[in-house]
């Protein structure tokens, strides 16, 4: 296979630069991923210090790369007066911070007017970045929660509370209260969001970046291409597969976007899966890593503190279901391979393993530097700026074997001219890398901060807690609508707090409510609450793990962030069937618990054809809409319901199959 690489698409490219704009670009963007490498691997920042310097270089960048009117209409004087008022903005937004850190802490909740005014100036400043940056939905969601901030008898648009419903009724707040809230405290702009993009997903933007630049890409891609390339879908599969296992002991679904995705998003992309597609399939099998024993994210142990059952014993019945949740997001790969004609390769256009791994067996090493340091329990950003340096030392040692060996060995002659050549294009590639790491960071970025905006509102207005609280009166004493409640309430709280975090917040909330008055037992509503915690990084708006995958395939976040929701059903209708099934988790005999997996896995599986329309050929929307009753039924915990439910989903699969061999027979009968 003579090139299974491509040139990577470098995002703000469509626009025509001038030279100057160009280099600025470049200058910024090299500066930046500097600052990344220095903050992650030699000199640690403070909490502000390092968010506000990334934000600032982030909105430089945004503002350079992006013209105001979009990439299809060049500057003019008029435009470029605006862009240069709001590049002022990004340098004043972090530069503030940095340079009176100090006295902005020591007067926390006396804000005087020049941080007020500087505060408006950033908010502003971030939602224009984002609109460039990653589109105009995200901009309005951030515009709506700061409206409703305002909206309240002592807000600054108290006309507006009238128009909220009960629920969703607060006091209101006035500027000063929000500006404070959004951009000097750490749950605004600065807070959580925005620093997962300032640490770890930039380190691991810059590896992918670097990746491409000294031919690991092209290594991995060909080694993939050998491995998996007979195979319809083959690199997504793999993708899957390797998300468990890495996720499983990363304790973190994000760090395990930027590990795998660095390697698995790129052959997806080469594969024919669109940019969104494998982003969104790498975020939701990361996040199904966080629910893989044996850590599940650190929650196994929290379980087992609060349920005061044995760990062991947690991580036992913890492995079915999500042996459950990777066979959804492979089938739906599978299908989606299917769906888009995605083929095999024939044998003779594959690269051979052999030859592969001669000839690039050294770029394994990265990788395996960085499953060691993440066994080892290193930070995430540590283990970026390791892997980075890694990759750098395997390619200046890859080129000096080919210097003193190799070409002398081919007959070539090496020069002081040659060698003075090689050096400078290593050089060139070297930057290269750094402005690619920062180009394909700034849409994420831009997205987490937004993100920190609804999240310090929610906040603001203790919307979380208020769902949260309020779940079970809506309920109505219906389990199915309780659930629905929870699930709707981890949403809102993993806007503003980690998983753990969530999961420790909502089940001291609902926790006793499902034990108490639905019968759920202790440790299935304990489980369930953990994987609704998940649920942030999968679901839009605030989509951590789909920024993270959006960021390495260079795609639209929010694009990015719907594909991972639907590829991470599982996610949501996996605790249902526990809930109902309760047997799958407390145990029984065993043929109830080969009939309960077996079920259950005939259901997910009718879930994922009837939502794409494609099990092994097209199917019909009758079809489609039979099944979901039959899915359904599966689901109650009536043994009739149940087998009357797998013979109408035997019978449309079934009859499915049937239809795709009738296809394959009519075309093979097709005129000679």
């Amino acid at each position: 296979m003579s090139d299974t690489g491509t040139s990577p698409v470098i995002p703000g490219s469509q626009a025509n630069h001038s030279r100057p704009v160009l280099w600025l670009i470049t200058l910024v963007a090299v500066g930046l991923s500097l600052f990344q490498l220095y903050s992650a691997g030699i000199e640690p920042l403070g909490l502000f210090y390092q968010r506000s310097i990334h934000l600032m270089m982030i909105m430089m960048l945004a503002f350079l790369m992006f013209p105001l009117l979009g990439p299809k209409h060049d500057r003019g004087i008029v435009t470029g007066l605006i862009d240069t008022v709001f590049f002022a903005g990004a340098l004043l937004t972090g530069g503030y911070l940095v340079l009176f850190l100090d006295e902005i802490i020591n007067r926390a909740g006396f804000w005087s007017q020049t941080d007020i005014l500087v505060g408006c100036i950033a908010t502003l400043t971030v939602l224009e970045a984002a609109r460039r940056a990653v589109g105009l939905g995200m901009t309005v969601i951030g515009i709506i929660a700061i409206l409703y901030a305002f909206a309240g008898p002592r807000g600054e648009l108290p006309w507006l509370g009238a128009f909220l419903p009960g629920i969703l009724e607060h006091r209101g707040y006035n500027l000063d209260r929000l500006v404070g809230q959004l951009y000097l405290g750490q749950e605004g702009i600065f807070g959580l969001p925005m620093g997962v993009a300032a640490t770890y997903i930039f380190i691991f933007v810059l590896f992918g970046a670097f990746l491409e630049i000294t031919g690991a890409g092209k290594f991995f891609i060909d080694l993939a291409y050998a491995a998996t390339g007979r195979q319809r879908g083959g690199p997504a599969k793999a993708a899957v597969i390797a998300s468990a296992g890495m996720g499983s002991i990363s304790g973190s679904a994000i760090a395990n976007v930027v590990t795998t995705g660095a390697f698995t998003i790129p052959l997806m992309k080469r594969l024919g899966y669109k940019p969104h597609q494998a982003g969104g399939i790498e975020a939701a099998a990361s996040t199904g890593g966080q629910i893989m024993p044996p850590l599940m994210g650190a929650g196994a142990f929290l379980i087992a503190e609060y349920t005061r059952m044995p760990y062991l014993e947690i991580v036992k019945v913890s492995i079915l279901p999500a042996i459950m949740y990777f066979s959804t997001v492979y089938l739906f790969v599978h299908i989606i391979a299917l769906k888009q004609g995605m083929q095999g390769m024939a044998r003779s256009e594959l690269p051979q393993m052999r030859d592969v791994m001669q000839e690039g067996w050294h770029f394994l090493l990265p990788l395996l530097v960085l499953v060691w340091l993440l066994v080892m329990n290193m930070s995430p950003m540590r283990v970026g700026y390791y892997a980075i340096l890694t990759m750098l030392a395997v390619a200046v040692l890859r080129f000096a074997v080919w210097f003193l060996f190799i070409a002398p060995r081919n007959g070539q002659k090496v020069t002081a001219e040659t060698l003075r050549e090689a050096v400078k294009a290593g050089l060139i590639k070297l930057v290269g890398g750094l402005e690619l790491g920062a180009r394909n960071a700034v849409a994420v970025s831009m997205a987490c901060a937004v993100a920190g905006i609804i999240v310090g509102v929610v906040g603001l207005t203790g919307l979380g807690l208020k769902f949260s609280s309020m779940m079970m009166a809506f309920s109505g004493g219906n389990l199915l609508l309780a659930l629905v409640m929870v699930l709707l309430a981890s949403l809102v709280l993993g806007m503003g707090l980690p998983v753990t975090a969530s999961y420790i917040v909502l089940i001291v909330l609902v926790g006793p409510a499902l034990t108490a008055e639905f019968g759920v037992p202790l440790l299935i509503a304990h489980l369930v609450v953990f994987w609704y915690s998940q649920d942030s990084n999968v679901t839009p708006p605030i989509a951590l793990a789909g920024f993270a995958g959006a960021a390495i395939a260079g795609a639209k976040p929010m694009d990015t962030g719907f594909q991972a929701w639907k590829f991470a059903k599982g996610l949501y209708l996996i605790p249902l069937f526990m809930v109902y099934n309760p047997e799958i988790i407390m145990g029984g005999s065993i043929p109830v618990l080969v009939w309960t997996a077996v079920i259950g896995f005939l259901a997910l599986g009718a879930f994922a054809a009837a939502l794409e329309g494609f099990l092994f050929t097209w199917m019909s929307w009758p079809v489609r809409l039979v099944l979901l009753p039959a899915i359904v039924a599966a689901f109650y915990p009536n043994l009739m319901l149940e087998v009357a439910g797998v013979v109408v989903m035997i019978l449309a699969m079934g009859g499915n199959w049937l239809a795709s061999r009738r296809e394959a027979n009519v075309a093979g009968a097709g005129p000679a």
